[in-house]
């Protein structure tokens, strides 16, 4: 069994106000979205945005990922408690983020930018998805600091006892998302998209890598109390994880057939 390194999830305190290493990770993993789609854009003979263009997406996207992210976990994860406490919705200090509704707000958000600027939606997402396992590795690593979204009861060696998790060991399952959902698919996409794809097919790659391992690394964690297992075996974010593959799969098809 390997400690819990208890490390303060506040990392600077001002008084009443602080800064948490998960508000950071936020922080973080726009900026060097940020930074990569720069890289991108500069490489291209004839950029798909400019400098400022690029600039306004990232605030549909911060907004996009903030609300969606938000409202998700309320549809998804919670939603009787916050039909009889309607007020909490905007309690987002208390926690409560969902990565599935987060992205489709940023898909909202993309939308929005893409109608009122005459861009390609399909280009412009094979631009920026593949920086963003980025920012979902870090959330892992807040997640992990935080000591939330743990694992379930284990025997392996490296298994933890979390502080809100009981006196049982539990799997890390949020360095297995750090890694997978991460680092290993951010090089997935990466050392692709130079690759002479159509349009779309970056997405539908992470739509299909990202879908697979939750799929798997959800077996290994605990599922959200308020919700259990569906369908007896399944958590919640098994079941939308499908639905993202089965969205990839559309997209892989209208392609091939030219209908997009």
């Amino acid at each position: 069994m390997l400690p819990f390194p208890n490390i303060d999830p506040v990392l600077v305190s001002f008084g009443p106000l602080q800064i948490r290493w998960y508000g950071l990770m936020y922080l973080f993993g726009f900026l060097f979205s940020y930074l990569l789609v720069k890289v991108q854009l500069a490489r291209q003979n004839t950029p798909l945005l400019s400098f400022d263009q690029l600039l306004d997406l990232y605030f549909y996207l911060i907004l996009g990922l903030i609300l969606g992210a938000r409202l998700g976990y309320v549809l998804f994860y919670n939603f009787q408690e916050y039909l009889r406490n309607p007020w909490e919705i905007l309690a987002v200090w208390h926690g409560g983020m969902s990565f599935h509704g987060g992205f489709l707000g940023v898909l909202a958000g993309c939308v929005v930018f893409c109608r009122k600027q005459d861009i390609p939606l399909l280009r412009l997402g094979d631009l920026i998805i593949v920086t963003a396992p980025i920012g979902l590795g870090l959330g892992r690593l807040a997640n992990f600091i935080n000591g939330e979204l743990y694992g379930r009861v284990t025997s392996v060696p490296w298994g933890m006892v979390f502080p809100h998790g009981g006196p049982y060991p539990r799997h890390p399952s949020q360095l297995y998302e750090a890694v997978m959902e991460g680092l290993v698919l951010f090089l997935l996409l990466w050392f692709k998209k130079d690759s002479e794809l159509k349009p779309g097919m970056l997405v539908a790659r992470f739509l299909i890598f990202y879908g697979i391992f939750r799929i798997v690394i959800e077996f290994f964690r605990e599922p959200d109390s308020q919700v259990g297992y569906l369908l007896g075996i399944l958590t919640m974010g098994q079941i939308l994880s499908f639905l993202m593959i089965l969205a990839a799969l559309v997209i892989i098809f209208a392609r091939r057939t030219e209908e997009i």
